[in-house]
């Protein structure tokens, strides 16, 4: 059973649910965290499927989205260290991986054009672009 202590944009809401996977929302602190429940790896990482917490920042969606905790931690296959991975943060009881991913001037957050789906996008993009550096 999905847990859904706040609402979502309607939109957010839709493509969460085209993404055929459970989703939930929690408050823990006065935090929001959205929770992907058995979401999908590529491949080369130590686990296939892992849970991913966002946090919802205040003010989302003018506010900025950024980064992503993993649970279980992963690694790579090859045994390769995965940078700025070593944070971990506690969440609904358990212990998440933080990967440290931000926006960058290149591609900064832009109101009106950046949701929840483009930093999922974004999120699969830097988990994919871990086996393509050297």
């Amino acid at each position: 059973m999905n847990r859904r202590v706040f609402r979502l944009p309607e939109m957010d809401e839709a493509f969460l649910d085209s993404l055929g996977i459970a989703w939930d929302t929690i408050q823990e602190g006065g935090v929001q965290w959205l929770i992907l429940r058995a979401y999908r790896l590529p491949q080369g990482y130590d686990q296939e499927i892992v849970d991913i917490a966002i946090q919802i920042s205040a003010g989302y969606p003018a506010a900025a989205l950024d980064m992503a905790y993993l649970t279980p931690p992963v690694g790579r296959r090859d045994g390769r260290s995965i940078n700025n991975t070593e944070g971990r943060n506690s969440i609904d009881g358990q212990t998440w991986q933080m990967w440290s991913r931000h926006r960058t001037p290149e591609n900064p957050w832009i109101h009106g054009e950046d949701d929840l789906a483009s930093h999922i996008h974004y999120m699969d993009a830097w988990l994919a672009a871990e086996f393509e550096r050297a």
